[in-house]
């Protein structure tokens, strides 16, 4: 609007100093005031839609803190997840998290859903971001940045990346795709626990329980505390023993890690495991 009011000035002010048309023609009083208005008017629209780009070509130059800031903007299925406020209570994660406001109300729309399920991980998504809000060394920064043309929250959270040079916290494997196809840094929270979970090489002996059985026949399956699954080779008809796995193989997957093992050992059992054997 500035720009546009002094555009208007130095016009009127120019045409003062031009003699021959201030005789030929009358400029009334009102004529500059129009154009005053107009300019200013057109400044302001101009400027209110131009505003982004104006950002980004001078808001390097003269914020230099605004590159140095480090944006890390949470998803909805990272809130509502929960693991990253146990992280934060560690005290491994320090800093300013961002929330958009576009995230904040997909929470609570879903809070609000007539499915219980849904509604109950809406909520529990609420009361995980007041939790991290109270956790010491952690600052949640609501951010109200919209982007009004552009459908979907997860389009929307690249857009802001891109916009803040930030990174995306997420445990969405189909947003990790899309987001490092378009250059924006992911922290996978899902990734994090399979690089913490304890390392099992080939020739360790592990005490299981034998939970189900495998797809293959003579295959028995067991979990480790952290989901982990094992399956244990001539073990179909343990179920419910407690065994010695030797292991054998481990495949890490996008999804997780597997442990491949051989049956070494009975340690404990039960009584229903008791009976069957007999039989």
């Amino acid at each position: 609007m500035i720009v546009g009011l002094l555009i208007a000035f130095l016009f009127a002010y120019g045409l003062n100093f031009i003699t021959d048309i201030k005789e030929k023609y009358q400029i009334a009083p009102w004529i500059y005031a129009l154009w005053t208005a107009v300019m200013g008017y057109l400044g302001l629209v101009l400027g209110s839609k131009k505003i982004d780009e104006l950002y980004n070509l001078f808001g390097h130059v003269q914020s230099g803190d605004r590159e140095s800031k480090d944006f890390r903007i949470l998803d909805t299925s990272t809130i509502i997840d929960g693991r990253l406020a146990d992280i934060c209570d560690t005290g491994f994660l320090e800093g300013t998290l961002v929330v958009p406001r576009f995230v904040l109300d997909e929470l609570q729309y879903i809070a609000d859903s007539s499915d219980s399920m849904k509604r109950s991980r809406g909520r529990r998504g609420l009361d995980i971001l007041n939790r991290m809000q109270k956790t010491a060394g952690i600052n949640i920064e609501i951010v109200d940045q919209d982007f009004p043309r552009i459908k979907g929250v997860d389009a929307k959270l690249v857009a802001l990346a891109k916009k803040v040079n930030g990174k995306i916290i997420t445990n969405d494997f189909n947003l990790n795709k899309v987001a490092e196809l378009q250059g924006i840094r992911i922290l996978n929270v899902n990734e994090l626990a399979n690089a913490l979970k304890p390392v099992v090489l080939p020739g360790e002996v592990m005490t299981v329980k034998i939970i189900k059985e495998g797809k293959e026949a003579g295959q028995g399956v067991a979990y480790l505390d952290d989901g982990t699954m094992i399956v244990v080779d001539n073990a179909q008809r343990h179920q419910g023993a407690t065994v010695e796995a030797l292991v054998t193989s481990v495949l890490q997957t996008t999804a997780g890690r597997m442990i491949f093992s051989e049956l070494k050992d009975i340690v404990g059992d039960k009584k229903a495991y008791g009976n069957g054997a007999r039989q």
